[in-house]
């Protein structure tokens, strides 16, 4: 895998953490990043991660999206650290540079596997799971909340995907964290979804670090119901119920606990004080969120299996108000996703 030729697809906080393990590591890779400033002070100074463990501070080969089209080689691996709704596009854009028997990684929250999929094939489709929190205010600056030891990712092909190369993907993800490789990438991933549903946008909606939400009476209440219904809609689904995290199956092995037990394996694991989603970093920005690939989902696919959803739909309601400007995020709202319990 050395002398591979990789991109990192999305140089975020979390494409850009990932992209400096690699580099520093000694790996041909590339950072691909839609964020002009971003870009440039990347070029200039290279990019600072700092994070509990340490700052690491190296000097990526960088490229602005536009340039994509100039390249003249491929891709023996992709790393796509994109929001989720941005996949698409994102991947037909750099399909023509991917290697024919490259791979193609969607290291994301939400099922987006199968996008990836449906435009590179099967044959050259990763499947990823992540955990790990960072933010980036400043181009050129990361705050990595979750170190390489914090960090997590989970790896599998889809039914009919090259299994025989898993292997490939995770000994360069472990430069980044530890990794997992899984049998079921697409339940993993679901696990992953029951997860976000219970914290990233909820916490948001709030406007509250997530440690701060979790220690505000009720919230808590809030999650578990929220994680509940995914799960139930991802068992309707055919989704079995795996252990993520780190978790065992005997912890697993009661579906009536399996939120309860994940949440506070997360909060032990991966949250740190001052932390605050994805979600709530987008909304402070101005941008839209990934909500309609998280609860939005599960509301989704509940109404296609039957499942009722009421707190995530309540959730997702609230989002979309936040992001047409008629809300701003407050605790004050966490009465109205109490009230989807009652």
């Amino acid at each position: 895998m050395a002398d591979r030729r990789i991109a990192v697809l999305g140089a975020g906080a979390n494409g850009a953490s990932v992209g400096a393990d690699l580099t520093a590591a000694g790996l041909d890779v590339v950072l691909i990043e839609q964020w002009p400033a971003h870009v440039e002070k990347m070029r200039a100074d290279g990019v600072r991660i700092l994070s509990p463990e340490g700052e690491l501070h190296v000097r990526p080969r960088t490229l602005h999206l536009c340039e994509v089209a100039e390249l003249k080689h491929g891709f023996d691996v992709v790393l796509m650290l994109m929001k989720a709704y941005d996949s698409r596009w994102a991947v037909q854009l750099i399909e023509p540079y991917l290697a024919a028997d490259g791979l193609m990684v969607g290291v994301q929250n939400g099922m987006t596997a199968r996008i990836v999929e449906e435009v590179v094939g099967a044959h050259r489709t990763m499947g990823s799971v992540i955990e790990c929190s960072a933010t980036m205010e400043e181009p050129g600056i990361v705050h990595r909340h979750t170190g390489v030891s914090r960090s997590w990712y989970a790896v599998g092909a889809l039914p009919g995907g090259p299994a025989d190369r898993e292997e490939e993907i995770a000994s360069l993800l472990r430069h980044s964290g530890t990794v997992a490789v899984v049998d079921d990438i697409e339940a993993a991933k679901w696990m992953k979804l029951v997860s976000n549903c219970t914290l990233l946008v909820t916490s948001a909606i709030l406007g509250l670090p997530m440690l701060d939400a979790l220690h505000t009476s009720g919230y808590r209440d809030v999650m578990i119901a929220a994680g509940n219904e995914a799960l139930a809609v991802g068992v309707a689904l055919g989704h079995p119920v795996l252990p993520i995290f780190g978790l065992t199956p005997q912890e697993i092995a009661d579906p009536d606990e399996v939120v309860d037990i994940m949440t506070d394996k997360l909060f032990a694991g991966f949250v740190v004080p001052g932390a605050t989603t994805t979600v709530l970093q987008d909304w402070r920005k101005g941008r839209h969120s990934e909500v309609d690939d998280l609860n939005g989902h599960v509301v989704a696919r509940g109404t296609e299996v039957g499942i009722p959803t009421p707190v995530n739909r309540v959730v997702t309601e609230l989002a979309h108000r936040i992001e047409r400007g008629e809300l701003t995020p407050d605790r004050g709202h966490l009465e109205s996703m109490l009230a989807a319990l009652r």
